[in-house]
């Protein structure tokens, strides 16, 4: 078929060797700004809101290497992002390494910028902190938005270490900000054990669909997202996808490990269960390189992005 040149794609491995070529996502070209672009793969290589494990301002990083091996077509739902949409990497935020709250307008206004370009970003994280200042920018342009959240945790702590902003309180403060629109919430894949018998009831009591790892066991997701889809309905929707929501033997490069997790398969169900929502963002954050020997982890990050990619408003299918 003819490809629109205004559209670019990934460098191809018949084109160059997948270990070589530009280190951005997909191997796709580098811009400067969005402008122009209809989504953008942006990395923030931020960790400072880290409680456990370090090393996710690396992230970025390893998923953008382990992306070269990624195609551009989308085999199993036909999705062909690259030749409906104008796509780029947009490089790394430049967060300040050595203080959090400046990092934090740091990434508000990185992302005000992006989405004054009408460009949807899709986040290569860094640690879940980052989620705040993101829908900070984007309820300044959408209103509050629905959530769509895949973690071990809840993320809703009151604080961490008398911290208020940290990478286990970025949903409390987005609840008490007016950021998130509570019955179009749903958390997907919580687990583990906790500081108190009702750790998970108070985003319930928020109106978020609260969906525990337990409920997930030995099941497909799709009729579940099938629910999720009705639910959420028509407005905003902001997916962001903690890589330890995946369960350790699959994504063990994590910082706070939770054992009992979803599989690989559940993770793709739940994203392509997102077709048809009005997704204006993404991430998918929490990857440490330095735990993750085999590279599998960023592998499966750098395919969940794609994924992401594939069910985002306007993409075609040929």
């Amino acid at each position: 078929m003819t490809r629109d040149p205004s559209r670019p794609q990934p460098l191809g491995g018949n084109d160059m060797p997948r270990f070589g070529g530009p280190a951005t996502m997909m191997r796709l070209p580098a811009r400067e700004s969005a402008a122009g672009l209809d989504a953008c793969f942006v990395g923030v290589p931020f960790d400072i809101g880290t409680s456990n494990r370090p090393g996710a301002r690396y992230g970025p990083r390893e998923i953008r290497s382990e992306s070269a091996l990624l195609r551009p077509y989308n085999m199993a739902t036909r999705a062909a992002p690259f030749d409906s949409l104008i796509v780029a990497d947009v490089g790394d935020v430049p967060i300040n390494t050595f203080n959090l709250a400046d990092s934090i307008g740091i990434i508000e206004r990185a992302y005000d910028e992006i989405l004054g370009h009408d460009c949807v970003p899709l986040t290569l994280g860094g640690d879940h902190t980052i989620a705040l200042p993101i829908l900070r920018a984007l309820a300044r342009k959408h209103g509050p938005v629905g959530m769509v959240h895949v973690d071990a945790h809840a993320d809703i702590n009151e604080s961490m270490f008398g911290e208020p902003i940290t990478h286990g309180t970025p949903f409390r403060r987005a609840v008490e900000e007016g950021l998130l629109d509570g019955p179009r919430v749903a958390q997907i894949g919580l687990r583990g054990t906790g500081y108190h018998a009702d750790d998970f009831d108070w985003p319930r009591k928020q109106g978020f669909r609260v969906v525990p790892a337990e409920e997930c066991w030995h099941r497909s997701l799709v009729p579940l997202m099938d629910e999720v889809r009705e639910t959420l309905g028509t407005g905003p929707v902001y997916l962001s996808f903690d890589i330890d929501g995946i369960d350790p033997a699959f994504a063990g490069g994590t910082g706070t490990p939770e054992i009992g997790g979803l599989t690989t398969i559940q993770a793709l169900e739940i994203i392509r269960g997102c077709h048809g929502l009005d997704l204006v963002g993404a991430d998918l954050v929490e990857v440490a390189p330095a735990y993750d020997t085999s590279g599998n982890t960023a592998l499966l990050a750098a395919n969940l992005l794609f994924e992401m990619l594939c069910v985002l408003p306007g993409v075609a299918e040929p």
